[in-house]
Parts: structure tokens; C-alpha cells; sequence
């Protein structure tokens, strides 16, 4: 067995998908076909149930999958230990974030990275910030950006990096607005006014759009039991992004992070709602376990400034 077979399983393991696992490992499905079988006839056991649809874990699996994360990144840690003379760092670690931390947070230290360690390359997934952490406490990343959540899994440390106020966006007034709104959205803007709303009764009338779940959720829920509002919920999405979107149109009031309404295209259609008192603010920063820090290449990223 070799490291590459682990990484090749690992790649199948966290996508359950041989097409993008493959242009993962920039090798062919039928090789990495051809491998994860191999793997499984020295170790004597089935991996992976697969049929013409689907891919998952079979108990043996996940437990090997635990197994294969914790030796690929010993190997790695004893790699740069034994060329810890040349001092370089060479290799890859895994980070998780959304789009919008990708550019407004990860973008400068990305720099910073390949300034001061040209060879460490980083492996980056984006999506739904509310799995960041759960995607490092399961070791399927060594790094993530995302808010603190209050609380956090046993193991994973977090470093700050910035704060990021959680603000209630209405549409801009369509006599604010440079450009004609789309007619759709001209009947709901209409709806809105006057903004923001000054009691229980009209916050009441107010179509809201909500994240699904995860921390503004949460703190936007304990807001209105809070101040005894019964909240007319217009839509639940996933991403703060698509919320800035739907509130732009005038479908509703949104809450989203100030850092996401700074970078989002539609920001000159929005406006920024004074509500007291104010939502607790995103604490934004990185995540990772503490036994990864005992990779010189993670520590590296995590202690860039």
C-alpha cells in the first residue's frame, strides 16, 4: 500500500462520485476504478457499495476512511520532518470556505502563502459556510473560514480574523434606485414601505427571507421571540448570497453578514435597515483540529497574519 492509494480513496470517499473524484486525482475513472479495486483486495474487504447510480460507504469503509485521513497526514508530518534541513515546506492541505471568503479573507493570505512558501498548495472547497466546521471536526479538511458558532466540537481551535456585523437589508426605494427595477419587483417594493418597521404588528406584515438554518438563523429567530414577532417567513434559501439577490428584488427582508452584502454585486440595490437593537455580530475566522497543527504545512497557514 502507498500514500496515493489512500489519497485515491479518499477522493471517492468524501464525493462518493468516480467522475469527480477522478479529475480530482487527474487520473481516468478507470484507473481509479482499477485502484480503489486493488485496495480492497489487500485489504480483503468492500470499500465501497457502487451500482449504476450511486456510490457509498459500506461500515468497513468508513471505518478505513478514518484510518487513511490520520496516515495520510502523518505521512505527511514525517515527510517534512525528515527534509526539515532543506527548509522548505512542500505538499497540500485541504481548506473549506464560501465564495465570498474565498475572495474577501482567504484571497491575502493565499498571497502571503505563496510568498513565503511557494511550495505548499492548497486543495479549496467551497459551499454552505454552516459545514465548515462540521467538514474539519470530521477531518475531511485540514483547514476552514467560517463564523464562530458559539460553541465548538471537541479538538477544533479557532483564530480570529475579523468581525462582521449581522445587518437587516431591505430594497433600495425605487426612486433611489439608478436603474428601472425589473416590473416584478416594483408591486413587492410597494409592499415594503416604509422601512424599517417601528413594531411588533408591522415587522408581523413584513415578508422575511431567511437562511435555511445555521448561526443568522438562529439569531434572527431569537430576535423576534425576543420582541414577541410571529415573522411572516416569505422564503428559506441556502447561501447568504442568494438572499441579497431576492431582497434586491423586493421580494422581502433579508439578514445577511456585512461582508457578504460588501462584495455582493447587488449591493447598490440594497439598503442597510437601522434596527435596535442590533443582531450579535459574525465572529469570522479559521478552524482547524488541534492535532493538525502538528503538520508544519497547516501550521504555516495558520500562523500567517
Amino acid at each position: 500500500m502507498n500514500t496515493r492509494s489512500l489519497q485515491h480513496f479518499l477522493a471517492l470517499a468524501d464525493c462518493l462520485h468516480f467522475g469527480r473524484a477522478s479529475e480530482a486525482c487527474h487520473i481516468s475513472i478507470s484507473a481509479l476504478s482499477r485502484n480503489i479495486r486493488q485496495l480492497e483486495e489487500t485489504l480483503d474487504v468492500t470499500l465501497f457499495n457502487r451500482d449504476n447510480r450511486t456510490v457509498t460507504l459500506t461500515p468497513a469503509g468508513r471505518k478505513f476512511q478514518s484510518y487513511a485521513r490520520e496516515a495520510t497526514t502523518q505521512w505527511n508530518v514525517m515527510r517534512h520532518t525528515l527534509a526539515n534541513d532543506s527548509g522548505q515546506l512542500y505538499g497540500e492541505i485541504s481548506m473549506y470556505c464560501s465564495v465570498t471568503a474565498s475572495y474577501s479573507i482567504l484571497f491575502e493570505r493565499l498571497n502571503r502563502l505563496r510568498d513565503d512558501y511557494p511550495g505548499i498548495e492548497i486543495k479549496l472547497h467551497t459551499g454552505d459556510p454552516e459545514h465548515a466546521i462540521a467538514r474539519v471536526a470530521a477531518g475531511k479538511e485540514d483547514l476552514s473560514i467560517a463564523a464562530h458558532p458559539g460553541a465548538l466540537p471537541r479538538g477544533v481551535l479557532f483564530k480570529p480574523i475579523t468581525v462582521s456585523p449581522l445587518l437587516f437589508i431591505g430594497p433600495l426605494p425605487l426612486s433611489k434606485l439608478s436603474a428601472p427595477a425589473p416590473e416584478a419587483a416594483a408591486p413587492h417594493q410597494a409592499r415594503l414601505s416604509p422601512l424599517p418597521p417601528r413594531s411588533a404588528q408591522q415587522w408581523a406584515e413584513v415578508p422575511m427571507i431567511l437562511a435555511e438554518d445555521g448561526i443568522s438563523r438562529k439569531r434572527i429567530d431569537a430576535w423576534f421571540r425576543e420582541h414577541q414577532v410571529k415573522p411572516r417567513i416569505y422564503a428559506q434559501v441556502a447561501g447568504n448570497e442568494a438572499i441579497v439577490s431576492m431582497v434586491s428584488l423586493g421580494l422581502g427582508v433579508g439578514v445577511v453578514p456585512q461582508i457578504v452584502l460588501a462584495h455582493s454585486p447587488m449591493a447598490d440595490r440594497i439598503q442597510v435597515l437601522a434596527v435596535e437593537p442590533q443582531l450579535e455580530p459574525y465572529h469570522v475566522g479559521l478552524f482547524t483540529l488541534k492535532r493538525h497543527l502538528k503538520n508544519p504545512l497547516v501550521q504555516a497557514f495558520w500562523a500567517l497574519e
